[in-house]
Protein backbone atom coordinates (compact mmCIF):
# COMPACT_ATOMS: atom_id res chain seq x y z
CA UNK A 1 0.00 0.00 0.00
CA UNK A 2 1.24 3.48 -0.18
CA UNK A 3 3.18 5.42 2.26
CA UNK A 4 0.16 7.81 3.56
CA UNK A 5 -2.92 4.39 3.91
CA UNK A 6 0.18 3.00 5.73
CA UNK A 7 0.61 5.28 8.53
CA UNK A 8 -2.90 4.24 9.00
CA UNK A 9 -2.38 1.88 12.05
CA UNK A 10 -4.30 -1.97 10.87
CA UNK A 11 -7.02 -2.30 13.52
CA UNK A 12 -8.20 1.39 12.87
CA UNK A 13 -8.40 0.43 9.31
CA UNK A 14 -10.24 -2.79 10.43
CA UNK A 15 -12.80 -1.30 12.32
CA UNK A 16 -13.32 1.84 9.51
CA UNK A 17 -13.86 -1.00 6.92
CA UNK A 18 -16.00 -3.31 9.52
CA UNK A 19 -18.35 -0.21 10.43
CA UNK A 20 -18.97 1.06 6.62
CA UNK A 21 -20.00 -2.70 5.91
CA UNK A 22 -22.21 -3.09 8.73
CA UNK A 23 -23.59 0.53 7.51
CA UNK A 24 -23.95 -0.25 4.01
CA UNK A 25 -25.56 -3.44 3.93
CA UNK A 26 -27.79 -2.25 7.51
CA UNK A 27 -26.76 -5.39 9.31
CA UNK A 28 -28.78 -6.58 12.38
CA UNK A 29 -25.67 -6.18 15.03
CA UNK A 30 -24.80 -5.26 18.13
CA UNK A 31 -23.05 -1.43 18.14
CA UNK A 32 -21.33 0.15 20.70
CA UNK A 33 -23.61 1.99 23.47
CA UNK A 34 -22.34 5.65 24.15
CA UNK A 35 -24.56 7.49 26.98
CA UNK A 36 -24.30 10.88 28.51
CA UNK A 37 -21.39 11.32 30.42
CA UNK A 38 -23.13 13.47 32.90
CA UNK A 39 -25.87 11.16 33.47
CA UNK A 40 -23.17 8.36 33.69
CA UNK A 41 -21.40 10.19 36.75
CA UNK A 42 -23.15 8.74 39.63
CA UNK A 43 -21.33 9.46 43.03
CA UNK A 44 -22.37 6.66 45.79
CA UNK A 45 -24.82 7.72 48.62
CA UNK A 46 -25.57 6.65 52.10
CA UNK A 47 -26.94 3.50 51.60
CA UNK A 48 -23.98 2.35 49.18
CA UNK A 49 -21.68 3.00 51.55
CA UNK A 50 -23.20 1.47 54.52
CA UNK A 51 -22.57 -1.61 52.12
CA UNK A 52 -19.06 -1.41 53.38
CA UNK A 53 -20.22 -3.26 56.30
CA UNK A 54 -20.79 -6.30 54.39
CA UNK A 55 -17.97 -8.94 54.54
CA UNK A 56 -19.08 -10.32 51.45
CA UNK A 57 -18.87 -6.67 49.82
CA UNK A 58 -15.42 -6.41 51.17
CA UNK A 59 -14.40 -9.77 49.52
CA UNK A 60 -15.14 -8.47 46.43
CA UNK A 61 -13.56 -5.19 47.05
CA UNK A 62 -10.04 -7.33 48.14
CA UNK A 63 -11.08 -9.50 44.13
CA UNK A 64 -11.19 -6.65 42.42
CA UNK A 65 -7.83 -5.18 43.97
CA UNK A 66 -5.70 -8.33 44.02
CA UNK A 67 -7.21 -9.66 40.27
CA UNK A 68 -6.68 -5.67 38.70
CA UNK A 69 -3.27 -5.21 40.22
CA UNK A 70 -1.90 -8.35 39.16
CA UNK A 71 -3.43 -7.99 35.37
CA UNK A 72 -2.19 -4.21 35.66
CA UNK A 73 1.28 -5.66 36.24
CA UNK A 74 1.17 -8.69 34.00
CA UNK A 75 0.49 -6.48 31.12
CA UNK A 76 3.43 -3.96 32.30
CA UNK A 77 5.75 -6.34 32.33
CA UNK A 78 4.68 -7.74 28.84
CA UNK A 79 4.79 -3.98 27.52
CA UNK A 80 8.13 -3.54 28.67
CA UNK A 81 9.20 -6.65 26.57
CA UNK A 82 7.92 -5.19 23.36
CA UNK A 83 10.01 -2.09 23.45
CA UNK A 84 13.13 -0.52 24.15
CA UNK A 85 12.31 2.23 25.99
CA UNK A 86 12.01 3.27 29.59
CA UNK A 87 11.23 0.17 31.94
CA UNK A 88 7.71 0.30 34.23
CA UNK A 89 8.07 1.56 37.73
CA UNK A 90 5.79 -1.24 39.44
CA UNK A 91 5.42 0.91 42.42
CA UNK A 92 3.96 4.07 40.94
CA UNK A 93 2.15 1.54 38.44
CA UNK A 94 -0.18 0.48 41.16
CA UNK A 95 -0.39 4.10 43.16
CA UNK A 96 -1.73 5.75 39.76
CA UNK A 97 -3.99 2.81 39.44
CA UNK A 98 -5.37 3.08 43.10
CA UNK A 99 -5.82 6.66 43.14
CA UNK A 100 -7.38 6.23 39.47
CA UNK A 101 -9.86 3.47 41.07
CA UNK A 102 -10.88 6.06 43.80
CA UNK A 103 -11.94 8.71 41.98
CA UNK A 104 -13.68 6.03 39.43
CA UNK A 105 -15.55 4.67 42.73
CA UNK A 106 -16.45 8.66 44.20
CA UNK A 107 -17.67 9.12 40.43
CA UNK A 108 -19.90 5.82 40.45
CA UNK A 109 -17.80 3.94 37.91
CA UNK A 110 -16.48 0.97 36.66
CA UNK A 111 -13.05 -0.09 38.46
CA UNK A 112 -10.27 0.38 35.88
CA UNK A 113 -7.11 -1.33 35.12
CA UNK A 114 -4.20 -2.06 32.29
CA UNK A 115 -4.93 -4.64 30.19
CA UNK A 116 -2.06 -6.00 27.65
CA UNK A 117 -4.34 -6.23 24.44
CA UNK A 118 -5.48 -2.41 24.17
CA UNK A 119 -1.40 -1.53 26.05
CA UNK A 120 -0.30 -3.84 22.85
CA UNK A 121 -2.39 -2.08 20.38
CA UNK A 122 -1.25 1.06 21.63
CA UNK A 123 3.03 0.16 21.40
CA UNK A 124 2.08 -2.11 18.05
CA UNK A 125 0.29 1.47 16.71
CA UNK A 126 3.43 3.10 17.31
CA UNK A 127 3.38 4.55 20.93
CA UNK A 128 7.42 5.26 22.18
CA UNK A 129 7.00 7.36 25.47
CA UNK A 130 4.51 7.59 28.40
CA UNK A 131 2.45 10.42 26.61
CA UNK A 132 0.79 7.43 24.78
CA UNK A 133 -1.05 6.13 27.91
CA UNK A 134 -2.30 9.53 28.52
CA UNK A 135 -2.67 10.16 25.09
CA UNK A 136 -4.90 7.25 24.99
CA UNK A 137 -7.50 8.13 28.03
CA UNK A 138 -7.55 11.63 26.32
CA UNK A 139 -8.72 10.38 23.01
CA UNK A 140 -11.03 8.12 24.49
CA UNK A 141 -12.85 10.67 26.65
CA UNK A 142 -12.77 13.18 23.64
CA UNK A 143 -14.91 10.76 21.42
CA UNK A 144 -17.07 9.48 24.30
CA UNK A 145 -18.13 13.51 24.92
CA UNK A 146 -17.95 14.91 21.43
CA UNK A 147 -18.43 12.30 18.83
CA UNK A 148 -20.54 9.37 20.90
CA UNK A 149 -22.50 9.12 17.39
CA UNK A 150 -19.12 7.99 15.38
CA UNK A 151 -18.44 5.63 18.40
CA UNK A 152 -22.28 4.22 18.54
CA UNK A 153 -22.13 3.04 14.42
CA UNK A 154 -18.48 0.80 15.64
CA UNK A 155 -20.15 -2.74 15.67
CA UNK A 156 -18.82 -4.75 19.15
CA UNK A 157 -17.50 -7.70 16.79
CA UNK A 158 -15.61 -5.39 15.15
CA UNK A 159 -13.85 -4.40 18.59
CA UNK A 160 -13.98 -7.83 19.90
CA UNK A 161 -11.82 -8.84 16.56
CA UNK A 162 -9.46 -6.96 17.56
CA UNK A 163 -8.87 -7.40 20.79
CA UNK A 164 -8.32 -10.78 19.94
CA UNK A 165 -5.99 -10.09 17.21
CA UNK A 166 -4.25 -8.28 19.43
CA UNK A 167 -4.07 -11.06 22.50
CA UNK A 168 -3.31 -13.37 19.47
CA UNK A 169 0.06 -11.79 18.34
CA UNK A 170 1.09 -11.73 22.07
CA UNK A 171 0.91 -15.84 21.73
CA UNK A 172 4.47 -17.19 21.59
CA UNK A 173 3.64 -19.73 19.21
CA UNK A 174 6.82 -20.90 18.00
CA UNK A 175 8.27 -20.98 21.51
CA UNK A 176 5.06 -23.50 22.73
CA UNK A 177 6.72 -26.52 21.46
CA UNK A 178 9.78 -25.87 23.60
CA UNK A 179 7.86 -24.60 26.39
CA UNK A 180 6.00 -28.02 26.47
CA UNK A 181 8.95 -29.85 26.56
CA UNK A 182 11.04 -28.23 29.37
CA UNK A 183 7.99 -26.64 31.44
CA UNK A 184 5.21 -28.57 30.94
CA UNK A 185 3.49 -26.92 33.82
CA UNK A 186 3.89 -23.12 32.56
CA UNK A 187 2.72 -24.82 28.87
CA UNK A 188 -0.39 -26.02 30.37
CA UNK A 189 -1.40 -22.67 32.51
CA UNK A 190 -1.10 -20.50 29.21
CA UNK A 191 -2.61 -22.75 27.55
CA UNK A 192 -5.77 -22.75 30.17
CA UNK A 193 -5.80 -19.14 30.59
CA UNK A 194 -5.66 -18.21 26.82
CA UNK A 195 -8.74 -20.99 26.24
CA UNK A 196 -10.98 -19.18 29.32
CA UNK A 197 -10.56 -16.09 28.53
CA UNK A 198 -11.66 -16.18 24.61
CA UNK A 199 -14.28 -18.71 26.29
CA UNK A 200 -15.34 -16.73 29.52
CA UNK A 201 -14.27 -13.20 30.15
CA UNK A 202 -11.22 -11.23 30.77
CA UNK A 203 -11.73 -11.37 34.55
CA UNK A 204 -12.16 -14.71 34.78
CA UNK A 205 -9.48 -15.97 32.78
CA UNK A 206 -7.22 -14.31 34.65
CA UNK A 207 -8.29 -15.60 37.84
CA UNK A 208 -8.42 -19.00 36.32
CA UNK A 209 -4.65 -17.80 35.00
CA UNK A 210 -3.34 -16.71 38.75
CA UNK A 211 -5.10 -20.22 40.20
CA UNK A 212 -3.34 -22.67 38.45
CA UNK A 213 0.05 -20.81 38.89
CA UNK A 214 -0.77 -20.07 42.78
CA UNK A 215 -1.55 -24.64 42.32
CA UNK A 216 1.60 -25.01 40.03
CA UNK A 217 3.96 -23.10 42.93
CA UNK A 218 2.90 -24.99 45.85
CA UNK A 219 2.80 -28.23 43.72
CA UNK A 220 7.25 -27.30 43.46
CA UNK A 221 7.34 -26.05 46.37
CA UNK A 222 6.00 -29.57 48.16
CA UNK A 223 8.84 -31.49 46.61
CA UNK A 224 10.67 -32.92 49.01
CA UNK A 225 13.63 -35.89 48.17
CA UNK A 226 14.34 -38.81 50.05
CA UNK A 227 17.41 -40.84 49.66
CA UNK A 228 18.16 -44.08 51.48
CA UNK A 229 21.74 -45.32 51.80
CA UNK A 230 21.68 -48.70 52.93
CA UNK A 231 25.22 -50.95 52.71
CA UNK A 232 23.58 -53.86 54.88
CA UNK A 233 25.59 -53.44 57.69
CA UNK A 234 26.26 -50.24 59.98
CA UNK A 235 24.11 -47.32 59.89
CA UNK A 236 21.32 -46.63 57.56
CA UNK A 237 21.38 -43.02 56.66
CA UNK A 238 18.63 -41.17 55.18
CA UNK A 239 18.83 -37.23 53.40
CA UNK A 240 16.31 -35.47 53.07
CA UNK A 241 16.16 -32.93 50.31
CA UNK A 242 14.09 -29.81 48.97
CA UNK A 243 11.08 -28.39 50.95
CA UNK A 244 9.29 -30.62 53.76
CA UNK A 245 5.69 -29.28 53.74
CA UNK A 246 2.62 -31.07 55.21
CA UNK A 247 1.78 -31.89 51.75
CA UNK A 248 4.28 -34.34 51.64
CA UNK A 249 4.24 -35.49 54.95
CA UNK A 250 2.16 -38.86 54.86
CA UNK A 251 4.04 -40.30 51.84
CA UNK A 252 7.38 -39.00 54.09
CA UNK A 253 6.13 -40.86 57.31
CA UNK A 254 5.28 -43.84 55.37
CA UNK A 255 8.75 -44.10 53.64
CA UNK A 256 10.24 -43.47 57.28
CA UNK A 257 8.38 -45.99 58.44
CA UNK A 258 9.12 -48.70 56.63
CA UNK A 259 12.51 -48.77 57.67
CA UNK A 260 14.22 -51.11 59.89
CA UNK A 261 14.35 -50.06 63.49
CA UNK A 262 16.91 -53.26 64.57
CA UNK A 263 19.84 -50.74 63.48
CA UNK A 264 20.63 -47.16 63.63
CA UNK A 265 19.08 -44.42 61.38
CA UNK A 266 20.74 -41.17 60.71
CA UNK A 267 18.49 -38.71 59.19
CA UNK A 268 19.99 -35.91 57.58
CA UNK A 269 18.45 -32.84 57.59
CA UNK A 270 20.52 -30.00 55.98
CA UNK A 271 19.76 -30.52 52.24
CA UNK A 272 16.40 -29.33 53.01
CA UNK A 273 15.56 -25.68 51.98
CA UNK A 274 12.45 -25.67 53.87
CA UNK A 275 10.71 -27.34 57.20
CA UNK A 276 7.67 -26.23 57.92
CA UNK A 277 5.91 -26.91 61.52
CA UNK A 278 4.21 -29.38 60.73
CA UNK A 279 7.11 -31.47 59.07
CA UNK A 280 9.24 -30.60 61.94
CA UNK A 281 7.27 -31.64 64.49
CA UNK A 282 6.20 -35.18 63.15
CA UNK A 283 9.90 -35.93 62.36
CA UNK A 284 10.59 -35.21 65.84
CA UNK A 285 8.51 -37.47 67.33
CA UNK A 286 9.19 -39.89 64.36
CA UNK A 287 12.56 -39.64 65.62
CA UNK A 288 12.08 -39.70 69.39
CA UNK A 289 9.87 -42.38 68.91
CA UNK A 290 12.90 -44.24 67.44
CA UNK A 291 14.45 -43.76 70.28
CA UNK A 292 12.49 -45.02 72.92
CA UNK A 293 12.11 -48.33 70.96
CA UNK A 294 15.61 -48.69 71.10
CA UNK A 295 15.62 -47.74 74.66
CA UNK A 296 13.11 -51.27 75.82
CA UNK A 297 14.19 -53.51 73.06
CA UNK A 298 16.83 -55.56 75.44
CA UNK A 299 19.91 -55.51 73.17
CA UNK A 300 19.19 -53.67 70.54
CA UNK A 301 21.42 -51.76 68.22
CA UNK A 302 18.89 -49.20 66.68
CA UNK A 303 17.71 -45.55 67.45
CA UNK A 304 17.44 -42.34 65.57
CA UNK A 305 19.22 -39.70 65.38
CA UNK A 306 18.54 -36.38 63.37
CA UNK A 307 21.52 -34.69 62.01
CA UNK A 308 21.51 -31.04 60.19
CA UNK A 309 19.33 -27.83 60.93
CA UNK A 310 16.17 -28.79 63.12
CA UNK A 311 15.24 -26.14 65.97
CA UNK A 312 13.55 -28.61 67.81
CA UNK A 313 16.49 -31.15 67.74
Amino acid sequence: MPGPVRAVPGPLAAVALATAAAAAFDLPVDRLQIHGLAEAIQPPGTAELALLADVTVLGTVVAFTLICSAESLFSAAAVDRMHDGPRTDYDRELVAQGTGNAVCGALGALPMTAVIVRSAANVQAGARTKASRVLHGVWLLVFAAAFPAVLQAIPLAALAGVLVHAGWRLIPLPQIPRLWREHRGEAVILICTATAVVALNLFEGVLLGLLLAVLKTAWETSQVHLDVDDTGTGPIRVRLSGNATFLRLPKLLDTLEGLPRDRRIELHLSGLRHLDHACRTALVNWAETGRDTADTASGSRGGVELLGACPDR
